[in-house]
C-alpha cells in the first residue's frame, strides 16, 4: 500500500462545514453601534455648549454694535472688521508679541537642552526635574504679584544685585523694553517646565537600544541627540513650536497682572479685553477675538505645510 493510500486511510474524512453564526438581532447591533455615542454624548455636549457655541455667538456679536449691555443689537455688517484693519493704534500691540515670540524660542531651547541631560543618568535629576516644571503648578496671578514686587525699584532683583556690588537705580517696569523683556522672561521661567515634561517624555520613549548600539558605534552625546533624538521627538517639537507661536500672539495674564498694559506692554487679548469692558465695544471686541483666532489658524496651518508631521522610524 503506497503511501498515499495510508494516509487517506488514517485522515478521517471531512465532514460537513460549520454552520456559520447566526447574525446579531437587529435591535442588539443598533445598540452596539449607538453604545460610542453614547459615551460621546456627555463631551460632545460640553464641548459644543461652552466652547463652540460661544465661537458662534462671537461672530455673531462681531458684526454688530453690541455695547455687552443693551438688550437690542443693531447689525452693522462688516464695519468692526473695517476699523480694526483700518486704525494702525489697534494692530500695533502685535509688535509687543514679538518680545514673547523671542522668549519662546529660548524657552524651547533651554527645555530641550534640560530634557535631553536628564534623560540621561545624573546626579539628583529628580531634583532638578522637579525644580524646572514647579513654576507651572503656581497659578499665574500669584506668579504675577511675586513678580511684581520681584521687579520694583529697591525690590527683589535691586537687592541681589546689590549683594553682588551691582547697583542700579533702574525702573525694571518704567519703559516699553525692559518692562517687555521683563515680563518675557516671567514667561520663560513659568512655562519652561511644560515644555521640558513635554520634550523629556518624547525623549524617554525612544528605545533605549538605540542608545547602546550608538555608542558601541562611537557615537558621542551631541550625535546621539542628532540622529536618535532629534528625529524621534519631532512631532513633539512641532506640537511646541506650535502652542509657542499661538500663546506668544495670545498673552493675557502676566502682563495684566503686572503692568495692566500700561508702559507699552499692552497685547492684543489685553486690548481686546479692554475694548469689551472698559469701553463697552463688545462688538468690536469679538471681532478682534475672531481676527486673532483666524492669524492663530493660518500660522499653525503654514507650519503644519512647511514641517510635515511625518511618520518617525529610528529602528
Amino acid at each position: 500500500m503506497t503511501d498515499t493510500t495510508e494516509k487517506a486511510a488514517v485522515e478521517p474524512a471531512p465532514g460537513p462545514a460549520a454552520p456559520a453564526p447566526a447574525p446579531a438581532p437587529r435591535p442588539a447591533r443598533l445598540w452596539r453601534g449607538a453604545t460610542p455615542w453614547l459615551f460621546l454624548l456627555a463631551p460632545l455636549t460640553l464641548l459644543i455648549v461652552f466652547t463652540y457655541a460661544p465661537i458662534a455667538n462671537m461672530v455673531a456679536y462681531s458684526f454688530t454694535d453690541w455695547d455687552g449691555v443693551s438688550p437690542e443689537l443693531r447689525y452693522t455688517g462688516a464695519e468692526n472688521y473695517a476699523e480694526l484693519f483700518t486704525r494702525p493704534d489697534l494692530f500695533e500691540v502685535f509688535w509687543v508679541s514679538g518680545y514673547y515670540l523671542a522668549a519662546s524660542v529660548l524657552q524651547i531651547v533651554a527645555a530641550l537642552y534640560f530634557a535631553t541631560i536628564l534623560s540621561f543618568n545624573v546626579r539628583f535629576r529628580n531634583f532638578f526635574k522637579g525644580v524646572l516644571f514647579f513654576p507651572y503648578l503656581i497659578n499665574g496671578v500669584a506668579i504675577g504679584f511675586v513678580f511684581l514686587y520681584f521687579f520694583q525699584d529697591g525690590g527683589t532683583l535691586d537687592s541681589v544685585l546689590g549683594l553682588f556690588g551691582v547697583e542700579t537705580d533702574r525702573a525694571w517696569l518704567g519703559t516699553p523694553e525692559s518692562a517687555n523683556t521683563s515680563l518675557a522672561a516671567v514667561s520663560v521661567w513659568r512655562y519652561l517646565g511644560l515644555n521640558f515634561v513635554l520634550f523629556l517624555g518624547a525623549i524617554q520613549s525612544i528605545p533605549g537600544e538605540l542608545y547602546e548600539a550608538a555608542e558601541l558605534d562611537g557615537a558621542n552625546r551631541w550625535h546621539q541627540f542628532r540622529h536618535i533624538i532629534a528625529p524621534g521627538i519631532k512631532p513633539v517639537l512641532s506640537l511646541t513650536v506650535i502652542l509657542s507661536i499661538s500663546g506668544s500672539l495670545s498673552v493675557f495674564e502676566i502682563p495684566y497682572i503686572m503692568t495692566g498694559g500700561a508702559t507699552g506692554t499692552e497685547t492684543f487679548v489685553i486690548q481686546t479685553v479692554k475694548l469689551a469692558f472698559q469701553f463697552n465695544k463688545t462688538g468690536l471686541a469679538s471681532a478682534a477675538a475672531i481676527v486673532l483666532l483666524l492669524i492663530v489658524l493660518a500660522v499653525t496651518w503654514v507650519q503644519r505645510r512647511l514641517v510635515p508631521d511625518d511618520k518617525v522610524d529610528l529602528a
